[in-house]
């Protein structure tokens, strides 16, 4: 056989084997097509939104807000700092207020008393007689408050309640019939989703920026679960609203992270059901009255809940007690960590401060407690937030007594008079710490309260707990320091 009958063999030989293929793959895709099953759908592609209507809807209800201050030379010690020159022109060429900028057709330095632009910000209508919500921080401070609506009417206000915790503040204008804004569901509202802010960055009135919600409850407040998202906000943009693709507002614009004092790409806006909540007060009464129990708190690392048995990191550890508060009162102990308040789950420690400011004081509530490798419940009376205690003192010098020396730590017991000081029942004192207990962070005049949830009550009875410790494995002691507790975890030495 010649060498073209091979290769036209060969070829034909290809070309059946070829066709088997095709044919083998057709009846797979049949089977998998009468099987019922079917490939997966693909994802839809969707065109950018367009924002018009919205903006058109809720536009009228946004306001601009300057304020401004009579003059006090004294207190200004000097004259106010200067901006750039590249900023001084964007402000020249829009023929914008140069905020805390001496005026260029005034002396540097105005007369005491004199009223001078202090600053701009934004806000928005909450009722048709001029109810308006912005920021504590835009209307702090000032001695007189002007609203501008989006048909140029400027209005003095009368700021109702400002508060400084939340971020927000109420004013009122005497006007009626105005647009007003309507109210989200901030549990509806999901990361990734479209929103836009409406303001007056710079002063730049009526300017509208978009976004998505990049996370929630980011808690970057005491007492409110922030809405991150990454709409441009700059200074100006503060009080005013996020809006949601249904023309609702579901937060204030409040703070930005930067540094260098303009937008970064990371903005963050207060859940309007939580403002809504502040602003009912702040029209009720002028201020905003919130619950308390009186600890301090911390919160509760993975290692440190295995470690005492807790199991997951969740709660808020109770640092230190305040002499005679509510918690105290109720036997709150530090080192006990909270897990629920009156049924509701603490995961994290900034929820306890939440919880608790938005009770009633007098309300009686139940504490469940993690003491010791058990769980139980107190009987606890909240009360009105006071202005912070100051911190006292406690550590004092004492004569050395004997020590024992074990985990790299020499301990004394506590003098009645220390017990009384510290008010503490049992615990001993740190004379010093080497090796692992030194890594660990303990030093000399740490008291220690209890070694893997075993409460310590004297030198002795410390050196009976430690001789009895898998000397392999880590151990974890609950320290007092001044007037805080913590969790220490001391590994050995490997």
């Amino acid at each position: 056989m010649d060498t073209r009958m091979q290769l036209d063999s060969w070829g034909q030989t290809l070309l059946h084997r070829l066709r088997a293929a095709s044919l083998g793959a057709t009846l797979v895709v049949g089977a998998v097509l009468a099987s019922g099953l079917s490939a997966p759908a693909p994802v839809r592609a969707q065109a950018l939104p367009d924002f018009t209507e919205l903006v058109e809807k809720v536009g009228p209800a946004v306001v601009n807000i300057r304020t401004t201050e009579r003059a006090r030379t004294a207190a200004r010690g000097g004259a106010a700092p200067e901006m750039d020159e590249d900023m001084l022109e964007f402000f020249r060429r829009f023929g914008l207020p140069m905020p805390n900028q001496p005026s260029p057709r005034s002396p540097r330095q105005a007369p005491d008393g004199e009223p001078q632009q202090r600053g701009v910000g934004s806000g928005f209508v909450l009722s048709a007689d001029g109810y308006v919500m912005t920021n504590a921080h835009v209307v702090e401070g000032a001695d007189e408050v002007f609203v501008t609506l989006t048909d140029k009417r400027e209005f003095k206000a009368k700021v109702i309640g400002a508060d400084r915790r939340s971020d927000v503040a109420l004013v009122k204008i005497e006007a009626t019939g105005l647009p007003i804004v309507r109210f989200g569901d901030v549990s509806r509202l999901k990361v990734g989703e479209w929103v836009i802010a409406i303001g007056s960055p710079f002063g730049l009135e009526n300017t509208v920026t978009a976004g998505i919600v990049s996370a929630k409850s980011r808690d970057t407040g005491e007492f409110l679960p922030l809405i991150q998202t990454d709409v441009a906000i700059n200074p100006g943009n503060s009080g005013g609203p996020l809006i949601n693709m249904r023309g609702e507002v579901v937060g204030i614009n409040s703070q930005i992270y930067s540094r260098s004092g303009g937008y970064q790409g990371i903005s963050f806006a207060i859940p309007i059901d939580e403002a809504r909540s502040v602003s009912d007060q702040l029209r009720a009464s002028g201020r905003v009255v919130r619950g308390r129990i009186a600890v301090a708190i911390d919160q509760v690392t993975k290692e440190v809940a295995e470690s005492i048995g807790l199991g997951k990191p969740m709660g808020a550890l109770v640092r230190s007690v305040v002499p005679g508060g509510p918690a105290e009162k109720a036997g709150v102990e530090a080192g006990d960590i909270i897990t629920k308040f009156d049924g509701r789950t603490i995961e994290k420690s900034g929820d306890l401060p939440r919880i608790v400011g938005g009770v009633k004081p007098g309300t009686k509530a139940t504490l469940q407690v993690f003491r010791r490798g058990a769980f139980r419940d107190l009987n606890v009376t909240v009360a009105e937030v006071e202005p912070e205690v100051a911190k006292r003192t406690t550590e004092r010098e004492v004569k050395p007594q004997p020590t024992v020396e074990l985990l790299g730590i020499a301990v004394v017991d506590l003098t009645d008079a220390q017990k009384r000081e510290l008010k503490l029942k049992n615990g001993v004192r740190v004379e010093t710490a080497d090796g692992a207990a030194a890594r660990a962070g303990l030093r000399e005049g740490d008291v220690i309260l209890s070694v893997d949830n075993v409460e310590i009550t004297s030198a002795k009875q410390f050196e009976s707990v430690v001789t009895k410790l898998d000397k392999s494995k880590s151990v974890t002691a609950l320290v007092r320091r001044g007037e805080n507790v913590n969790f220490i975890i001391i590994r050995p030495t490997r």
